[in-house]
């Protein structure tokens, strides 16, 4: 049966919901742009008059489309050209979903983000929906085609993945952009030790270039050699302006409902890298530089305004 225009209204009622959920358990909004999409063609072929809950038949598809490139994503992401990081979103954008509850704030964070890479497709599935979006176990396990028990115990053993990498507790968002603009001032004057003294002894630099920018292959670890390497990322050089395409505008700005630095050359994303402050310092950097993964993020910059940049660099 052919779609009505009231049908179409009613998909794109649920889009903006279809498209976070895809987003939180992609890492990718041009992915989760993609499968939004094939949920609908799927929708478009079914026999609509079967179907009692729109809302759920399309969750239900939209997730298994999700698993099934989660799983694809595993193999296609070993042969990805140095680190691989999400997609970030920057502060405002409607893919970030609902952030009403602490449980949502965390889960769409860019260092959770990051760590659900460590849990299976259905640990993050079920963490996703739970979390995020509150849906009942039962719901779920009908989703997934599991039992309620089964959903519940891959629950907490997603949450507890996610606890073990979030072992340090961060600080509220004013004394942790004083502590980045204190950094950023810092790295500037080329001096390694004021730089070493806000991080913490294990903090971590991570880069994603996608091989189309250079980046680290390998993290950076440890207080005094991420201070070192982040001093060289903000020293002034030629072939840096030459690689961007000129001198970066830095702003202090909110991604994935964290702080985040971002660089940008005549209007055009270049960089973003969210910062992990603890009450005991920057316990990590996570560098987005692939350019792929700054298109959407390029788009909605243009569109706001971010006042005056802290400084230029390079």
């Amino acid at each position: 049966m052919p779609l009505t225009l009231e049908d179409v209204d009613r998909f794109e009622t649920l889009r903006p919901r279809l498209e976070a959920i895809a987003y939180r358990l992609l890492g990718s909004a041009s992915e989760a742009e993609d499968v939004v999409q094939e949920t609908f063609l799927r929708w478009q072929a079914a026999d609509t008059g079967r179907i009692e809950v729109l809302e759920a038949w399309l969750t239900k598809v939209l997730t298994n489309l999700c698993l099934n490139q989660l799983t694809s994503a595993r193999v296609r992401r070993e042969r990805y050209v140095g680190q691989w990081l999400p997609e970030p979103l920057l502060d405002g954008d409607p893919m970030l979903g609902p952030a009403g509850t602490a449980e949502q704030r965390e889960s769409l964070s860019y260092a959770v983000l990051t760590l659900m890479e460590r849990l299976s497709p259905n640990e993050r599935a079920v963490y996703v929906l739970r979390e995020a979006f509150d849906y009942p176990h039962r719901e779920i396990a009908e989703i997934l085609g599991i039992g309620e028990a089964a959903s519940q115990q891959l629950f907490h053993r997603a949450k507890r993945h996610i606890a073990d990498g979030r072992a340090r507790a961060e600080i509220d968002g004013a004394a942790a952009r004083r502590i980045v603009e204190e950094f950023l001032s810092a790295a500037t004057t080329g001096r390694t030790e004021p730089l070493v003294r806000l991080l913490t002894g294990d903090v971590v630099s991570i880069g994603d270039g996608g091989g189309k920018i250079p980046a680290r292959t390998t993290p950076v670890a440890g207080a005094l050699a991420v201070a070192r390497f982040m001093r060289g990322l903000f020293k002034p050089a030629p072939a840096k302006r030459a690689l961007i395409g000129g001198s970066a505008e830095i702003h202090l700005t909110t991604v994935n409902g964290g702080l985040a630095v971002v660089a940008v050359v005549e209007g055009r994303v270049v960089g973003i890298t969210c910062v992990e402050v603890t009450a005991e310092g920057i316990a990590a950097f996570r560098s987005q530089a692939n350019p792929d993964k700054l298109e959407r993020a390029t788009g909605l910059w243009a569109a706001a305004d971010h006042g005056e940049p802290l400084f230029h660099a390079f």
